[in-house]
């Protein structure tokens, strides 16, 4: 039997982390499963519903929220220091829903690939629609540039420009991908422990592509795996945070291109890079303004 660890972050949703793990757990499995909870410091009761719903549940109970990658290490941590640690360990939101038999399917994948370090499922959005983050392109300059200057939404089914989601391939496809996303990737617990834990730089957004971009340095394989399919409802859990989540957005941007890119990138590049990102940043926060203004005036 397969040892299977989900870890799942939460920060004030206990209402979306209660219908996540009540999905987990209506679902038979047979993996030896070991649910983990990091509470980042909710003032919300969600630690208080977990103890009392899920006893079984392993609950770390953080005194700050330190963000994603902080939070999820403070479980991760202990899971790879373990004696017994299970073979497979999985990220998982609490704003999703995982259907029956896509957690096996996952594990099962993995387990019958040895080459592959990664593998993430297709994720459905409430209306139905692919998310696009679940399959992504590692963002290099010119896959950023692309993004920035709107070619990536004009031309999706470009070869060239449609790189960053890879919006130019089928979605029911099986593929090999430079990232699939946090919100639910499943790793081998030794490639957590070869490559390390999340960056802490990045608090929200950008912690996957990094650690993508590193198990890939070491040789693994990066699957999507369009056969097993997870619910995430990922703008009900963000809108409450919409000026925040789009700094961290832009910051995790900035980060992964200091980190990755601008050593090997002309100077002149780099600064327009910065530029490009911090004009975007302006134009979201502004967007996510007006809206807010119009409401408080009663229009």
């Amino acid at each position: 039997m397969t040892g299977l660890a989900v870890v799942i972050l939460n920060y004030n949703r206990a209402d979306l982390l209660v219908e996540c793990l009540r999905s987990i757990y209506r679902s038979p499995t047979r993996c030896h499963l070991e649910v983990w909870v990091v509470d980042n410091a909710s003032t919300d009761g969600s630690a208080e519903r977990v103890r009392g719903q899920f006893p079984q549940v392993r609950l770390v109970v953080s005194t700050r929220n330190g963000g994603f990658a902080a939070g999820n290490n403070l479980a991760l941590r202990q899971i790879i220091a373990a004696p017994d640690a299970p073979a497979m360990t999985m990220l998982l939101n609490n704003d999703t829903v995982v259907p029956e038999g896509a957690l096996d399917g996952l594990v099962d994948y993995l387990g019958s690939h040895p080459e592959v370090g990664v593998v993430g499922p297709k994720l459905v959005l409430p209306d139905g629609s692919l998310d696009l983050a679940c399959r992504r392109s590692f963002p290099t300059p010119m896959v950023s540039f692309y993004r920035m200057m709107g070619l990536s939404r004009l031309f999706p089914r470009s070869r060239r420009f449609g790189r960053y989601n890879l919006t130019y391939l089928d979605p029911a496809v099986e593929t090999e991908v430079d990232s699939v996303v946090g919100a639910c990737m499943l790793l081998r617990t030794g490639v957590i422990r070869e490559v390390g834990l999340l960056d802490e730089q990045f608090f929200m957004y950008g912690e996957d592509l990094d650690w993508s971009y590193r198990i890939k340095q070491y040789g693994w394989r990066i699957v999507y795996y369009p056969a097993v399919q997870v619910w995430h409802y990922k703008r009900a859990a963000s809108s409450r945070y919409a000026g925040p989540s789009t700094r961290a957005f832009y910051q995790a941007m900035r980060i992964f291109h200091r980190k990755h890119f601008a050593a090997t990138t002309p100077g002149a590049v780099n600064a327009l890079i910065e530029a490009g990102i911090t004009l975007k940043e302006v134009i979201a926060l502004v967007r996510h303004r007006v809206p807010s203004s119009a409401a408080r005036r009663g229009r």
